[in-house]
């Protein structure tokens, strides 16, 4: 299984280097210097966020007379693991259900309507497999699925992974208003560290004075003259309409809140003492962190112990909670990935 997987892996990795190979000649150079210096930069920041949380777990151990790693010993052994794996593994089916429903939603509006949800979903649970080695390839993937499927050209099916990307951002944002709007004291508590408040409100501002522009410049009531629209990359954000936004946005929403309860309840099973309106306030701004181009999604490991001073160990929580989310998508995918490889390899050739 694990040579069958890899080849797999390998075989669609190829396959999507070569969709377009015009693509490919029209491309610039790889600016290299640029390339090494991103990812020097990153890597250190990364180092900076896991040493800064490491120096607060250690002042917290030295609180109790024990060294981190005891402390972070102690904490562990305390979770309630078993009532976890009966928490984390329904969510993580959960979610993989709901994230194949909204892509195939998106798919079936804005490439081709003649594809069903019993097809994407092997096509999404092996796109989790993908993603261990590289989310690009995951990417890649649905768009090979659609081109040798349904014929639809490469660069519509990325623009909808944009159209859901920035769907899964404005909820982010959106919940975490809402939050921060109910629970503010929380965050002005939170701000030791970080002017969240401040950081958040610019966010915000930023992000919903875009938005009407962004629907505005699309559709083509600004900007007429400009062409930029017109490139098959932004196909689903031309096609897209306000109501297409907010409809794609509430197929997504059950897992946003389904991650906060369960995040509320998993932290209870470590014996972090966590209310749900933290966590409706501080897990979309985390999930943000997350996004950031940081290995080890390091800036929200920082985030964590900033938002949550008393308990620095959480920062170790939620490295737990996101390898065995990704790991366990991973096994759908495993699931999956005979149907997946029949539809991708076998069936497009008839």
């Amino acid at each position: 299984m694990k040579q069958k997987t890899m080849d797999v892996i390998v075989s669609v990795t190829i396959r999507c280097e070569s969709i377009e190979p015009e693509v490919a000649l029209n491309q610039k150079p790889v600016n290299k210097p640029r390339a090494i210096v991103f990812r020097i930069t990153t890597w250190a920041m990364a180092m900076g966020c896991f040493y800064l949380v490491y120096n607060r777990t250690e002042k917290a151990a030295q609180r109790e007379g024990v060294t981190a790693v005891e402390y972070l010993v102690n904490f562990f052994q305390g979770a309630d693991w078993l009532h976890w794996l009966m928490l984390m593994i329904p969510y993580s089916i959960v979610f993989f259900l709901v994230d194949a429903h909204a892509t195939w939603r998106v798919i079936k509006w804005f490439n081709t309507s003649e594809i069903k949800l019993a097809n994407i979903l092997p096509i999404r649970a092996s796109a989790y497999i993908l993603s261990l080695v590289n989310e690009q390839v995951g990417k890649g993937a649905m768009s090979l699925y659609l081109l040798q499927r349904y014929k639809v050209p490469v660069w519509q099916a990325v623009s909808s992974m944009i159209l859901l990307g920035i769907v899964e951002i404005y909820q982010l944002l959106i919940f975490s208003a809402i939050g921060v709007f109910f629970y503010y004291d929380l965050i002005v508590e939170a701000s030791s560290l970080l002017p969240l408040t401040s950081i958040l409100g610019s966010v915000y501002l930023v992000a919903f004075l875009y938005f009407p522009f962004h629907i505005l410049y699309f559709n083509g009531s600004v900007f007429k003259k400009s062409t930029l629209r017109d490139k098959q990359i932004f196909h689903a954000l031309r096609q897209a309409r306000l109501t297409d936004y907010v409809l794609v946005l509430l197929c997504k929403a059950p897992n946003l809140l389904g991650a906060v309860v369960v995040y509320t309840l998993a932290l209870d099973l470590f014996s972090v003492d966590v209310g749900f309106g933290q966590m409706m306030a501080f897990l979309p701004v985390i999930f943000i962190a997350a996004a950031l181009p940081l290995p080890f999604h390091a800036g929200a490991l920082l985030l964590w112990t900033v938002l949550f001073p008393s308990f620095p160990e959480v920062g170790a929580f939620s490295l737990v909670m996101h390898t065995f989310f990704v790991s366990f998508n991973a096994v759908i995918g495993l699931v999956f990935l005979p149907k997946a490889n029949k539809e991708l390899f076998i069936e497009s050739r008839v």
